[in-house]
């Protein structure tokens, strides 16, 4: 017999895991391209133009292209050093 205090209003069994318990958190390491478009505020033809100069890179899985989080990370970088460098800084 299961004790009162471990059945749900439903008179269910709730079930409550033994042991420490682990949160896997994921990132996110390749963005489609509308998602790096959301991501870094820029449309599309903007994001390819990028992508054509070499200032963002992307890798291709199969007929897809994807934008790593280091391409967004290093563009947003390089982005901060030519705004230093013109001194534009806020």
């Amino acid at each position: 017999m299961v004790p009162p205090s471990s059945r749900s209003p439903d008179n269910t069994r709730t079930h409550y895991p033994k042991g420490p318990q682990m949160t896997v958190v994921v990132q996110q390491v390749l963005y489609p391209i509308p998602d790096a478009m959301s991501a870094l505020s820029m449309s599309r033809s903007v994001i390819y133009e990028q992508i054509r100069a070499g200032r963002l890179h992307t890798v291709k899985q199969g007929r897809r292209r994807y934008v790593t989080a280091a391409g967004i990370n290093d563009y947003v970088a390089l982005l901060e050093r030519e705004t230093s460098r013109r001194g534009d800084a806020a």
